[in-house]
């Protein structure tokens, strides 16, 4: 142990980031029997000392109590903390969220590695703890799992350590200061150190110990550390298990090691006798082995029975093992010899109440919901997560990135452009130790899980010397792992230090481009669909490359979850805070609403469109049978049953269900049987696979691919004869057409329809209107929607009717509006109501564009109802939100919903809640009376339903601005453009998906009583 005086001046000293910190270890657990192995109980050998710490909060080092350790200082006068937990959620100084810019910028002239000195929150945190029975007469260790992002710690009023590195554990030897009875543990937390410049990562700025913190002591003999090399043979086949063992403590006289299978039997045994420098390397021949992957995760069970000079056993290691393979075979990375392609996404560990300090319980979810939406694969963004993460991933089975604590954003990249004048760490050596600590601490401590199948040197921190010998370390220490970095997009001179292409936000026409110009890497996506608001757009353009080039294999969406924090409003009422909303500043406001989940850990509706892309088997019905395409690698179909349904307008008139048998890598195709389907009408056939046993992550009948093939019977359309007649009174002002049981009227000074009355109840409570823009999502300000085509805002408020006409027809009166808009005087636009004599209204809408005029966001009709009618029943495409670039994942069936539910928890308001192919939609109040709206046949409309116009939602910057509900707003759309996804910075929604200004637009339906 260093004896050395402890200085503030090591916050900004490159060379001090760990002082008498011990060196990092693999995770395993160890126990003092095999009982309590094989139980894998709670460890008795370890401590926790999470709870409530006594705590003092200071701006700024010159404020601290700097004193505080000592023995006699009295603490007891100071307020409470929760460890592990944020300072900042806590009551304690504020959040502070800023993406590529460091925090202190505009405040702070500083370069690396000084830090600002008039804000540098410290935290002082005091725990009184005795040392427990069980570990009386043993050495005593500390270990802190996480603490952000430079701590000082005394015990007794000793000095004993000091660490870096928020992500990684940090453990020391306390037995030296122990004392009998009660013992003073203080620990001094610095928010900003030298580590800071190394963890400028797109997330809030926290500090704190937010992860475990506890107290273990070891038997007398202790596996230190242990490598399990768990491999296959060249058939994929065989096991070969080699262990790597460090031992501390008194001369074991043996070692031994039982592999068990899944059911317990025994698999394969080995021993060592030999301990050369407290080391012993056990090889065992583990015979025909059943391979880990995240289709089937097939853990092995290794016991380690470690036994003191007289024979005694004094401890047992319970380890997982999977056996797999992970290499590069012809340029494509291939997991136990077959091609991966990783359908991943990107995970801030985060809780909207706890921030990074989360929870068990929330792991549990998150893995759960990976698995039951096709999600294979994770990447670590951009820390080293908590262990337990790893064993979740290992068990359920996910593909894992395991991220290194490094990103330096800020020193190379501002505002988008790359400027590396000051870069770190690139190739200043003096950066080299702390950065190539913290790759060993994430390697030693991870190196055991085999759901890790990539170590990565860090995100967005430019390229250089440093990160390249961290890339080296990594091949050397295991070679069994591929290495990916992305920044070297940026500066090829340093390409070596990637295993693979890796690359952020390309659109896919660039991917192709790489893709057909003879690369000598494979190629992954390591961020792209920016899920930001609404979002996830043309993400099929980067899912077709997967079949279509071997060397695109995947990528990794941006990203899981929404990293916004619950905060009370001035009344008392809680919201979502996003950046800024803590009056931190600098600030990168929204830019933290990413995820594919919300921050309530609700499924976004974005979620269906990702699990119908990443689903391994495709299921594509026709009228006479099922085409299954199974792209497992190594599962059939066994553990599904097909379930066939047929519906007709909706409704479900036929179902079947089956088992198949379809291997990894085949495809087969199933004939139907079907009932006849001679009647006119729409059908569509639906293919599901459902679980036929529930699994850790979903229950029995869980859904995990879909497909549908939708097809119409012509018939002979006989045209019922509408009874009743229609009065039509032409006053001066309006036109009247009234029959028996309703009243419509349309308004010549208005130039609109201003009421539908069925039966006394009047369904017009705000007159309709051409509309011409929907609430910019956040990727539409990305690019700019609102500059380029902002024209067509004020269309949608500034129109002119121009002409009113009205013609009389047998059976029927049609009164027809023209307009001019104010964005040209060429455009012509005319909507036709026309009354039928049981008092249906069919509306067409007419738009002839010209050129020159921006693109359209959407050409819509729309107007309000009561309130009270907002009760939805549709048939549509479903049942969540889709956009016509959003719909691969969305199914034609009928659902039901409020308008109320057509507010996406999108944190920031926008256009939400839209369904394409509408064939028809009812609005009903609670009595079920109400309006149909009936989309021809061949032509169907898109509808949005929402208690708010996309004016109000325009107008808003969180859901608590949006004014009370008042009305049901309806908007039937011929054409709303895509809401894209490539990026959220200026990516535009793909060409196909836009709408030109210069063409004819129309479209056309009908409103009816219920």
């Amino acid at each position: 142990m260093t004896t050395m005086k402890p200085n503030v001046s090591w916050l900004t000293d490159v060379s001090v980031f760990a002082v008498n910190r011990l060196p990092a270890h693999s995770d395993h657990r160890y126990y003092e029997t095999v009982e309590e192995a094989e139980k894998e109980a709670p460890m008795a050998l370890r401590h926790s000392l999470n709870g409530s710490w006594k705590f003092a909060y200071s701006v700024k080092p010159a404020d601290r109590p700097a004193l505080f350790h000592e023995a006699d200082y009295d603490c007891n006068g100071w307020s409470s903390i929760e460890v592990p937990g944020h300072i900042q959620l806590q009551g304690f100084g504020k959040p502070q969220y800023v993406n590529t810019m460091y925090p202190w910028d505009g405040h702070n002239d500083i370069r690396p590695p000084a830090i600002p000195e008039d804000h540098n929150p410290v935290g002082s945190y005091v725990k009184y703890f005795s040392v427990p029975g069980n570990m009386q007469g043993k050495p005593v260790y500390l270990s802190f799992q996480g603490v952000e992002s430079a701590f000082y710690l005394w015990l007794n009023g000793q000095f004993v350590g000091y660490s870096e590195d928020s992500f990684t554990p940090s453990a020391f030897d306390l037995t030296p200061f122990l004392v009998e009875g009660e013992n003073k543990l203080a620990v001094e937390v610095y928010q900003r150190s030298t580590g800071s410049w190394l963890e400028d990562q797109d997330f809030w700025r926290f500090s704190g110990i937010f992860r475990d913190v506890y107290l273990y002591t070891v038997p007398s003999v202790h596996v230190s550390d242990l490598f399990v090399h768990a491999e296959l043979d060249q058939a994929y086949k065989n096991g070969q298990l080699r262990v790597d063992l460090k031992l501390s403590g008194e001369q074991p006289s043996s070692v031994t090691m039982t592999l068990k299978d899944a059911d317990g039997q025994i698999v394969a045994t080995g021993k060592s006798e030999s301990f050369g420098d407290g080391k012993a390397t056990v090889s065992m021949d583990a015979g025909q082995v059943t391979p880990w992957s995240a289709e089937k995760p097939y853990l092995y069970m290794l016991y380690i029975s470690v036994f003191d000079s007289e024979g005694k056993l004094v401890e047992a290691v319970p380890q997982r093992v999977g056996f797999r393979n992970f290499e590069m075979i012809d340029k494509v990375m291939h997991l136990n010899g077959k091609r991966i392609v990783f359908k991943g996404v990107n995970r801030h560990e985060f809780n909207s109440r706890r921030g990074r300090s989360i929870t068990k319980e929330d792991m549990l979810w998150d893995i759960a919901t990976l698995k039951r939406n096709n999600l294979n694969a994770v990447r670590t963004s951009h820390y080293p997560n908590q262990s337990l993460w790893y064993e979740l991933c290992d068990i359920y089975g996910v593909y894992v990135i395991d991220e290194m604590n490094l990103e330096t954003h800020g020193s190379w990249q501002k505002m988008g452009a790359v400027e590396p004048s000051w870069n770190i760490p690139e190739n200043k050596p003096e950066w080299q130790p702390i950065v190539m600590d913290r790759a060993i601490s994430m390697v030693e401590r991870d190196k055991n899980h085999p759901s890790i199948l990539i170590w990565s040197v860090g995100n967005e921190a430019y390229a250089g010397e440093v990160l390249l010998n961290v890339s080296h370390y990594f091949r050397e220490t295991d070679p069994s792992r591929l290495v990916q970095y992305e920044g070297v997009f940026h500066n090829r001179t340093y390409d070596a230090t990637s295993d693979m292409e890796s690359r952020m936000y390309a659109k896919p026409a660039d991917i192709e481009e790489y893709l057909n110009a003879d690369p000598q890497k494979p190629y992954i996506s390591c961020e792209y669909m920016h899920a930001m608001g609404n979002s996830v757009g043309g993400m099929h353009k980067y899912t077709e490359l997967e079949q279509k080039y071997p060397m695109y294999q995947g990528g990794f969406i941006w990203d899981y979850i929404d990293q916004v924090i619950v905060k009370k409003d001035r009344y008392g009422k809680e919201f979502l805070a996003f950046g800024g909303d803590f009056d931190d500043r600098a600030t990168d406001y929204n830019f933290c609403t990413n995820g594919i989940v919300f921050a309530d850990r609700k499924e976004s509706p974005k979620m269906q469109e990702v699990k119908f892309l990443y689903q391994n088997i495709k299921l594509i019905p026709d009228r006479s049978g099922l085409k299954i395409i199974n792209e497992n690698l190594f599962e059939g179909t066994d553990a599904y049953e097909l379930v066939l349904t047929l519906h007709l307008e909706g409704k479900e008139i036929f179902r079947s269900t089956q088992s198949i048998a379809v291997d990894a890598q085949s495809e087969a195709y199933v004939e139907l049987s079907l009932p006849n389907t001679d009647e006119p009408g729409e059908y569509a056939i639906h293919a599901s696979l459902l679980l036929k046993e529930g699994t850790l992550w979903a229950d029995a009948g869980h859904e995990t691919s879909f497909g549908q093939y939708v097809f119409v019977t012509e018939g002979n359309q006989v045209e019922m004869q509408q009874e009743g007649s229609l009065r039509v009174v032409q006053g001066d002002v309006n036109i009247g057409v009234h029959g028996r049981d309703f009243s419509i009227m349309f308004s010549k000074q208005a130039g609109t329809l201003i009421s539908v009355n069925y039966a006394g109840r009047e369904m017009i409570a705000i007159p309709p209107a051409p509309l011409f823009w929907r609430a910019t999502t956040d990727n539409d300000k990305g690019f700019a929607l609102g500059f380029d085509s902002g024209a067509w805002f004020a269309a949608s408020l500034t129109r002119k009717c121009i002409s009113v006409r009205l013609v009389e027809e047998e059976g029927n009166a049609t009164v027809t509006f023209d307009y001019k808009l104010s964005i040209s005087a060429d455009v012509q636009v005319s909507v036709a109501y026309t009354v039928k004599p049981d008092g249906s209204l069919h509306v067409k809408s007419r738009y002839v564009g010209v050129e020159g005029l921006p693109k359209l966001p959407i050409f819509a009709l729309s107007f309000k109802v009561p309130a009270d009618y907002c009760h939805l029943d549709w048939y549509a495409m479903g049942p969540e939100e889709n956009y016509i670039d959003r719909a691969f994942g969305a199914r034609l069936s009928e659902f039901q919903n409020d308008a109320a539910d057509n507010v996406s928890g999108y944190v920031v308001p926008q256009e939400s809640g839209n369904r394409t192919g509408v064939r028809r939609v009812s609005i009903s109040n609670d009595y079920g009376q109400g309006i149909r709206i009936t989309a021809p046949a061949k032509q169907p409309v898109e509808c949005n339903i929402s208690p708010y116009t996309a004016f109000e939602l325009e107008s808003a910057y969180h859901h608590y601005e949006l004014p009370n509900v008042h009305y049901t707003v309806i908007t039937v759309a011929g054409r709303q453009m895509g809401v894209g996804g490539d990026d959220s910075w200026g990516a535009p929604v793909h060409d196909e998906y836009l709408i030109p200004a210069n063409q004819e637009l129309a479209f056309e339906f009908n409103i009816q009583r219920l």
